[in-house]
């Protein structure tokens, strides 16, 4: 079942419609030009889960694209229609807020939330891991800095490049990809952001340690590796933010891909090399999870 619910003036609890019948014109510049930006959060048993850190960096894509949203408490009201509206089979859901810069010619943006059922797929990688790849991304690491009409860092609609990434990476084999800069740095996955752990300092003496890759590469800043980190800092996890390079991932203890609706899914192999062993991977997964799971 999906749940359909656009954001109308003459509507302040939004105006459901039916999903299955057309509501978005062919001339829609989210269509032809994949002008504009979405979110996708978790709800479980109803109950959206980092909905402010989601509506916060909504707004700021929508800033970075020069594109005019509603208000966050317009979008909270469309998630609480939805969402009573929607009776799916489980008791999680993906909720997706979109906006896009509406038809040609129109100044007013096209807006909705959309609920439907969470894909199985992403509870068997959190089980089972995964297998990566890396690729190049085609951008340097600075890149943000000096060409902000790359809109880097800003969720956007225009995911062709990204799917296009994990299309290459099944045919290789693979279940996803990390990025990295043509500098030879760690950037992010298609749809996830990327953590490393270490249990054991260069000396051989016993840490906890999380580390992500800096978000001055340009990458999209994690709602749920940012949620993790705050846990993990109160239960004496050493955090780390930097430059991360290929090396770093395969020499770690653990890698995780993290996102709100994947949650924490462990790196079993990248490139073919195994990261860490089964029994650290499963063991910090486990730590990790158990954190991970209070916060939402």
């Amino acid at each position: 079942m999906t749940v359909l619910v656009f954001l109308d003036p003459a509507h302040p609890a939004g105006r459901l419609a039916d999903a299955a019948s057309p509501t978005i014109l062919a001339t829609d510049q989210g269509v032809t030009r994949g002008d504009g930006i979405f979110e996708s959060l978790l709800a479980i048993d109803g109950v959206p889960r980092k909905i402010q850190a989601h509506l916060d960096r909504f707004a700021v894509s929508a800033n970075t694209m020069s594109l005019e949203i509603p208000a966050a408490k317009v979008w909270q009201a469309a998630i609480t229609t939805a969402l009573q509206a929607y009776a799916g089979a489980t008791d999680q859901a993906v909720v997706k807020l979109v906006a896009t810069r509406g038809p040609e010619g129109a100044n007013t943006a096209s807006a909705w939330v959309q609920v439907s059922e969470i894909s199985p797929k992403l509870a068997q990688q959190r089980a089972q891991g995964l297998d990566v790849i890396f690729l190049e991304r085609g951008y340097d690491s600075q890149i943000a800095a000096r060409a902000p009409w790359l809109l880097m860092g800003a969720k956007t609609l225009s995911y062709a490049l990204n799917m296009a990434a994990l299309r290459y990476a099944h045919q290789q084999g693979a279940d996803d990809v990390i990025f990295t800069s043509s500098d030879g740095l760690v950037l992010e996955g298609p749809t996830s952001s990327v953590l490393l752990a270490h249990i054991t300092d260069e000396f051989g003496a016993p840490i906890k340690r999380l580390i992500t890759p800096h978000l001055d590469t340009g990458i999209l800043p994690g709602t749920t590796q940012g949620a993790l980190f705050a846990a993990a800092k109160s239960a004496g996890w050493e955090l780390g933010y930097g430059p991360v390079a290929p090396a770093d991932l395969l020499d770690a203890d653990a890698v995780w891909l993290i996102s709100s609706l994947r949650l924490l899914a462990p790196v079993n192999t990248i490139d073919g090399t195994e990261i860490g062993t089964p029994k650290i991977r499963a063991e910090l997964s486990t730590e990790l999870g158990e954190l991970l799971a209070k916060t939402l």
